[in-house]
């Protein structure tokens, strides 16, 4: 079998808005892979016989949403498991970074939640029936405007999933802060959310770490009603749109392989201003891809001025920063959320502002949780497949525009070759 090599083998580590250090280097002699087995074999078994016969340690077994490992190997080591006749995949591991910007302090219903109809100066949500996982820094656990009900840590050495950065912390809030009369709210308030710590305390982390949080929410999904995850970090990378079978892509596996578990993934378009083709997990079709709009006033009309904290953005009008689509195909899973000047919770019981789609992301996740169900009933997306969740979310977003919900630079105004999506909508459910 060839040593397959993904093309997102030189890709910057996944961070937040704003580029965090990069990942420390592993020795020039060992690298990180990922090893895939073939179908019906068993993880631990499997693992077990080639780290005796070639003399490696395993960092990550994953058993639910791929069945594999990942491992520091050698190139000797590597090319004895690729050509091992149990093994499908071998792919090098790749870095990931989630990215923020400091700026304000908080408040009791932001802006951005306002501004997609999931509170208003006084009400707010309930919270969403179901379960998301927070696929980042960690969580604060100690936050009182946070409702942990559990994690895991995929970090090496590092077991528990407090947040040591603050990304992973302000992502949660945006989601389901809970309206407990400090604060502020989130989009769905009281939510449980499940930390699960994939990137470092700079904000860095690797597509192995990425999976190892991705088989943990497949491999518990049933048990703690986990249905959504938000993933606000991004990698370089392409889709050969059939789950990553064409290109070695073993992250596109694993999430293809978790939607069909019933987990729907709302991800970060990326913040270079460019066609997300080139971002994953994105560009991946099975996913709903983020892009970021300004909101100075929690309301539509373009009149709220100038976003203060953020240079050159503007009310009503998509994000400078923003990645967008310009396929078909792209645009198909493509939403907008606020993503300037976003207030939400902070490590210490604080709040802070920050930009980006990863701060976008999360006003998203939380509208498809509340689509699922709250404690007071069922939603529209109760029983459906992610697909249809998707679609059912993106459908309810462009016709709320239609009742003058829109913003400069959506389908209603595009900009040509740009296509960001219609303002995510909390208001039907």
């Amino acid at each position: 079998m060839a040593f397959v090599v993904s093309a997102l083998l030189f890709a910057p580590v996944v961070v937040l808005t704003d580029l965090g250090a990069p990942a420390d280097a592993l020795p020039p002699s060992h690298v990180s892979y990922i090893v895939l087995f073939r179908s019906g074999l068993n993880t631990d078994a499997e693992t077990d016989r080639l780290e005796r016969a070639h003399g490696f340690h395993s960092d990550f077994r994953f058993r639910s949403a791929v069945v594999g490992f990942a491992a520091d190997l050698t190139v000797r080591q590597a090319a004895r498991v690729t050509a091992d006749p149990r093994v499908a995949l071998v792919d090098e591991d790749r870095a990931v970074i989630a990215s923020a910007t400091p700026l304000l302090a908080g408040e009791t219903a932001p802006t951005g939640v306002r501004r997609i109809d999931a509170a208003t100066a006084t009400t707010a949500r309930t919270s969403a029936s179901v379960g998301v996982a927070v696929l980042d820094t960690g969580i604060d656990l100690a936050h009182p405007d946070l409702n942990v009900a559990g994690g895991k840590s995929c970090l090496r050495g590092v077991k528990s999933f407090q947040d040591d950065n603050g990304h992973g912390t302000h992502t949660a809030g945006a989601i389901a802060a809970r309206n407990n009369g400090a604060g502020l709210v989130g989009v769905a308030p009281g939510t449980r959310l499940y930390a699960v710590k994939v990137l470092n305390a700079q904000g860095n982390g690797s597509w192995a770490q990425v999976i190892c949080g991705i088989d943990w929410i497949t491999a518990n999904a049933a048990s703690t009603g986990i249905r959504v995850a938000n993933l606000s970090l991004s990698g370089a990378g392409t889709t050969d749109s059939n789950c990553g079978k064409d290109n070695a892509d073993a992250l596109h596996q694993a999430i293809c392989r978790s939607v069909a578990e019933g987990i729907t993934y709302v991800v970060s378009a990326g913040n270079a201003a460019a066609d997300f083709r080139n971002t994953v997990p994105a560009a991946y079709p099975e996913v709903l891809t983020v892009t970021a709009m300004g909101d100075s006033d929690g309301q539509a009309g373009g009149v709220g001025g100038a976003l203060g904290c953020a240079a050159g953005e503007r009310d009503d009008a998509t994000a400078t920063f923003s990645n967008y689509a310009s396929q078909p195909g792209d645009q198909a899973h493509t939403i907008a959320a606020p993503g300037v000047c976003v207030t939400s919770t902070w490590l210490g019981a604080s709040y802070a502002a920050r930009s980006g789609t990863s701060v976008a992301t999360p006003h998203v996740a939380g509208v498809v949780a509340l689509c699922y169900g709250t404690v007071e009933g069922s939603g529209p997306c109760a029983g459906l497949v992610s697909s249809a969740v998707v679609l059912r979310v993106r459908a309810d977003a462009a016709a709320h525009a239609t009742e003058a919900n829109g913003f400069q630079g959506d389908p209603s105004t595009p900009v040509a070759g740009q296509y960001v999506g219609y303002l995510v909508w909390a208001g039907g459910y």
